[in-house]
């Protein structure tokens, strides 16, 4: 069977991402959650144990190991087409890849100044300019896909692209971030998924405390 190893629910935007392309599709895995930040090198370890990158998440199949989130994905796309997890449609595919690429290494100033936490109570933070534009990219990503895909997900139905973009609908929560209109029926579909939820209610669960993300 698969292994995903993965950080705390709470924090670890990265680890969501394969975590729920995993989940929402239906496919089997263990889940080893090993907890970041901590004083025990022990954990540490047992992170370098499974990727030498010494990073969550990594997927292990067998004497297979695979990390980063987008190329977790990638690697399940392949093995499991049934799941579909890029658009059939070479077009569309392209489309995806593209702003999962985008999501991958963008969008900077919003990771710096709204991390992921979902146990900090939800209030509003003062945005930079460029995360203000930020925010208004990733709506307009939302938009656009909707209008030219027809939803409830970026490509109809549930596929990588959502998975990368799962950690920022928790961040336009927990900062209270307006949602335009237009891309407002892209976060109802993702709050609505049964494996964003589980996610959520799990990450709440936890009772790890990590002091550099609770300055925010």
């Amino acid at each position: 069977m698969l292994k995903l190893v993965i950080g705390n629910k709470n924090y670890s935007s990265w680890s969501m991402r394969p975590w729920l392309a995993l989940r929402a599709s239906d496919i089997p895995f263990e889940e080893v959650l090993i907890p970041l930040y901590t004083d025990d090198p022990a954990d540490k370890q047992r992170i370098l144990s499974f990727s030498h990158a010494g990073k969550v998440p990594a997927l292990v199949d067998g004497d297979v190991t695979v990390w980063d989130s987008l190329s977790i994905i990638e690697y399940l796309a392949e093995k499991f087409p049934q799941a579909k997890l890029w658009p059939q449609d070479r077009a569309a595919r392209a489309h995806a890849r593209s702003i999962s690429a985008e999501m991958h290494s963008g969008f900077m100033a919003l990771r710096n100044e709204c991390g992921m936490n979902l146990h900090r109570p939800v209030r509003p933070v003062a945005l930079s300019e460029d995360a203000r534009a930020n925010v208004a990219r990733i709506q307009a990503i939302w938009a656009e896909c909707h209008q030219r895909y027809g939803g409830p997900f970026l490509f109809g139905a549930f596929g990588g692209a959502d998975a990368m973009f799962a950690p920022v609908v928790h961040r336009f929560r927990t900062y209270a971030i307006p949602v335009a209109d237009k891309a407002r029926p892209y976060v109802d579909a993702m709050e609505a998924l049964p494996a964003f939820q589980q996610w959520t209610r799990e990450g709440l669960a936890e009772t790890w405390l990590i002091d550099r993300f609770e300055a925010v």
